[in-house]
Order: structure tokens, then sequence, then C-alpha cells
């Protein structure tokens, strides 16, 4: 059903018809949200032992037997899902993915095959036949040196290995003979490396602000549709919010390869988390492509990450893009029949609201939890079951769902420690003085870094209460109660005075607008045609945007929109830049 105000006759009738729904395809949630509330491990990195955060970085997820399996960079095993949407972590029964670096994983016939990076030493590929049961085997370690690899077998038989991640070395390919235990080939091919002078998504640093330090390019993965091969790759570095992936196409896996005019093809730059690069594209239920990427929290180290998922697609002109708009608000969850991961409409209505907390710790304050920000967070003074904090709406609303987002302060664990667990209850109500429990996981036995719960009813609510039980980490720190549902008031009027100026360096644009008093925020759009705006930025609490991720000689079309907790206004003008 809808997040909207209905009369009861009207509630009812369509009540029954979402439960008859969600019975038939078997799922209670039918919206995620970004990032994914996976149960990451904490990382074990040797140059880094006195720093603990999680590790979500590099998923490679494939799909072997109608089922799904997602590997993470040293995550000490895989998770795997039926759905795309309920994932269960897999404790392999041999030590092989103890240290696995940026893996690389491919379905081939009866078996799944897998490979980790490893700059320094050799390297084996792993197959199984029953990887829901952890078992797997090695061929001999006839692989060496090769960092953030990516597996691909073509229709024919023919294996090949591409690899890459260096601020100087191109993404590099060899083939490989199957029937030889995945040995390579002696020649190596050079592919195609970054050219920031001409991309400037491909520039280093935080908004590609970097004029000294060159990118990265890392990550590759390949993936073919309609006899064309799509081999992706990252840039320009995995902390910053540009990080992104684009494309190369090309009519045979070793190329020649041809640039995507509308690189990059994910990429996520603004709103609550940032980054959508070093990922892998795999087909879901109903045939629809998703991308799995990685997003930055960079706040402990600037490999703290996180795992999100975008609707894929491939357009007429055989173009891969991906959905980033609003792209860590609620969207409908893969197995939803042609909803294709559609934007679920439900707004933001938490967003700098109000706020106080039993305790907090000086520069930690519990504002923090509505600024839409993942590196900021509130650090309770204790950690017990007597802290919470309370956001008031400040009007009453229809909650459809919530988001609580742990942060990991000076947590001092590593590896994939057992029994993790978090509890809570969430409680809302009108006045501020009756109470109603929305959210109860008192009871929860399950590591929930990033737990996001779509309520089975809306609820219109103006208070909302957080209440700590038990967290797993040695403090309380959240860095965002994220409140999702519809206002009960008018959407911002569509964006009037939009302006892009293409710079003397063509890789800028400064573009601007006349702020709208009711206004949240903005999503700026950008595309190579009218009909092709596939890039999105969102912007909060200003009416300008410095974009530097622009292709040389490539014209632009570019539009923008409003939004608040109420809703979302129409669409600009396009306006045309050469």
């Amino acid at each position: 059903m809808g997040c909207f105000e209905i009369s009861k006759e009207k509630f009812l009738v369509l009540w029954m018809l979402f439960y008859l729904e969600s019975t038939e395809i078997n799922a209670q949630q039918r919206t995620y949200c970004n990032p994914l509330n996976l149960d990451y491990t904490y990382m074990i990195y040797n140059a880094h032992k006195d720093l603990s955060y999680r590790s979500g970085a590099d998923p490679a997820v494939v799909r072997f037997k109608d089922e799904y399996y997602m590997f993470v960079t040293r995550s000490m095993g895989y998770w795997h899902s039926t759905d795309l949407t309920t994932w269960n972590f897999i404790t392999p029964k041999k030590w092989y993915f103890q240290g696995s670096n940026a893996p690389a994983a491919f379905n081939y016939k009866d078996s799944l095959l897998y490979v980790a990076g490893n700059p320094s030493g050799s390297m084996s590929v792993l197959h199984s036949e029953n990887p829901k049961n952890g078992e797997w085997n090695a061929t001999p370690s006839i692989l060496h040196e090769l960092q953030d690899p990516a597996l691909f077998i073509d229709e024919d038989g023919q294996s090949y290995m591409y690899w890459g991640s260096s601020n100087k070395f191109p993404i590099r390919a060899k083939k490989m003979d199957r029937s030889k235990r995945f040995r390579p080939s002696e020649e190596i091919r050079e592919l195609f490396n970054l050219q920031p002078e001409k991309h400037g998504w491909e520039r280093f640093g935080e908004n590609h602000s970097d004029t000294i330090l060159g990118g990265y390019i890392e990550g590759p993965w390949m993936t073919k549709y309609k006899n064309k091969y799509y081999l992706q790759y990252a840039a320009p570095g995995t902390e910053f919010n540009v990080y992104g992936d684009g494309v190369y196409i090309g009519d045979s896996p070793l190329g020649p390869f041809e640039y995507a005019p509308n690189n990059p093809f994910s990429y996520k730059p603004g709103g609550f988390i940032n980054g959508a690069g070093h990922g892998s594209t795999v087909m879901g239920p109903g045939d629809q492509f998703w991308h799995f990427a990685s997003m930055a929290v960079n706040v402990n180290i600037g490999w703290e990450r996180r795992v999100g998922m975008f609707p894929t697609f491939f357009d007429d002109d055989g173009l891969l893009y991906s959905n980033t708009r609003f792209g860590d608000y609620p969207h409908y969850v893969p197995s939803v029949p042609d909803k294709k991961g559609l934007f679920r409409g439900w707004m933001l209505l938490s967003y700098k609201k109000p706020i106080r907390a039993s305790s907090y710790i000086k520069g930690y304050d519990p504002k923090n939890m509505v600024d839409e920000n993942i590196k900021t967070f509130w650090l309770a003074q204790e950690n017990n079951d007597e802290q919470w904090i309370e956001i008031d709406l400040e009007q009453s609303g229809l909650v459809c769902a919530l988001q609580v987002n742990y942060n990991d302060h000076k947590s001092d664990m590593y590896g994939k420690i057992p029994g993790l667990y978090h509890q809570y209850t969430i409680e809302s109500s009108i006045d501020g003085k009756n109470w109603e429990i929305l959210v109860d996981r008192s009871n929860n036995l399950k590591d929930v870094p990033n737990d996001y719960i779509e309520l089975p009813t809306p609820k219109k609510v103006r208070f909302v209460r957080y209440k700590n039980i038990h967290v797993p980490t040695p403090h309380l720190s959240i860095s965002g109660l994220r409140i999702f549902g519809k206002g009960n008031g008018k959407p911002p009027k569509s964006v009037k005075g939009f302006s892009v100026v293409r710079k003397s360096d063509r890789r800028d644009a400064q573009i601007s607008w006349i702020p709208i008093k009711n206004a949240q925020g903005y999503n700026v759009f950008w595309g190579i045609a009218p009909n092709k705006l596939y890039s999105s930025w969102m912007v909060y609490d200003d009416n300008s945007l410095e974009l530097k991720s622009l292709n040389i000689d490539q014209n632009y079309y570019f539009a923008i929109e409003a939004f608040n907790e109420n809703g979302i206004s129409k669409k600009s003008k396009i306006v045309t830049v050469e």
C-alpha cells in the first residue's frame, strides 16, 4: 500500500490486497535501504592492527543455481541469498577465505569459482559444487601477484583473468587454460588506463579536487550482454565521495574496447552515504540487473566501507547505467515483480528535526543523527539500557520505515566475532506523553549494524524514541536514525533559475539555482541526451554545485528536482550544455 492519508474503508481494502500480494511473493520485506544491513566482518589488516572498523568493500556477487553469493574483501567467509534481499553468512570449512582481498567469483556450469587478490604472493582458483555448505577445493597456486582480479569464462569455455589496482598501471588481462587448472598464458594484454585529462570523474580526491596525485584504476568486472563485452572498472579512490564505476565496451573479451560516453555509469557522490564503485553486476530475479558497489564510511580509516545495491539497466543503445537517484532511501526489493528496484517514494521525515538524548559526549551531539551524514555520530556517555534519543518530527507524519546506523567508535574488535547482536526498541507518540512500541528488537540475536525496518502498517507519528538495550561494541554510537514516510504538507514547487555554466576546463561545470523555501534538498541530473539523464547528485541545504566529473569531448543535458518530507517537485526544463 502507499504511504498517504486515506479513509478507513479504503485502507482496509488496500491492506488486504497488500497482505495477499506479500504472501504470494513470500516476502515480508518489500523494500530495502542502502547501505545494506549485513553482519560485516571487523577488518584484519596488518598495516592497521590498532584500528577497528567494519569491512564492507569490493563486493563480487554471482548467481549460482538460481541463488546468489556475495564475496567481500577480508570477510573470512561470504554471504548467501535466495532473493538478493536476505543474506546469511557462511563460514567456509577451510581457511581459504582468511585474508581474501578484492575477491572475484564466477558461475561456470556446476561449479562456483572464486579467486582473491594477493599483490605480493601466489593465488589459487577455488571451486565448489556446494558453496552453501562451505565446501571448497583449491587448484595449485599458479597465479601470482594479482591485485583486484576478475574471472570471466565465455560461452565457448575460454577463460580470462583481468586485474588492476594502480595509479600507474592499466587494467590488464591474460587468457587462462581451464583444462590445465586455469594455468595462465604468458602473454599479458594491456587494455586501458585512466585518462583524467579527458575524464573528469577519474581525477583523485574528494569531489575530484586533488590536482597533484593521480587516481587509481581498479576493480575490473566483466559482464556479457547481447554479444557485447562490458569491462567495468573503478576510480579514483575508495575513500572518496566520488568513487564510482566506469565501463569500456568491446566485441570480444580482450577488446579492443571503447569508452562509454555516459561514464561513470555507477556514481553516488551525495546523500547520507557516498560512493558506488568497485562493484559487480549480476542478473537478479525477473531478469533485472543489479550493481553491487562499495560505499564509503571513512571515519576510522579510509577503508571503512559498506555495500550498496542499485538497479542497473542496458538502454536501447547498449549503454550500461545504474539508477542511484535517492540511492540511500527505500527502494523495492528485487523480488517484488515489475518494480525493477524503483524508489518507493517514502521521504525523509527526520532531517534536522529537534532531537534530545539521555546523554552525550561533547563533540558527538545527538543532532549528528539527523544531519544525513554517516561520518558524524552521537556518542552516549554510557553503554547501557538507560540510554535513549528522542526525535520531534514537529508535526505528525505517516512513518513507513526506519533505519538505525551504528558507528564503530573505538570498538577495538577484530575478525569475524561470533555472537554479536543489537537489541533496542523504538517507540512512537502523537503527543509526547503516550507512547506505543513501533519497532521491537528487544529479543534480536543478530548483528545488524545498518538495521532497516519496514513497518507492516504505516503509523501516524510525531515523536520517535529509540531506547537502547544492548550493542556489541564498547561504546553506544549511532550515525543516523533515519525515519521514512510521508509528511502531511505540500511538496516543493519546481526549481526556477536553473543555470549550468561549463568552465574553461571542460571537465568542470558550475551549477546554480534559486533556492526554494520549503525544500530539504535537490537532485541534480545530467546525461548525454535528454532521455539519458542517468547520473544524479543529491544536494542538501545549498543552491549550487561544482560538478567536476564531465568528459571533455561530450555534450551534456541537465535538469533538477526539489524534494522535502512531503514529496518531490516536477523536474525543471532541460538545460543543454555543449
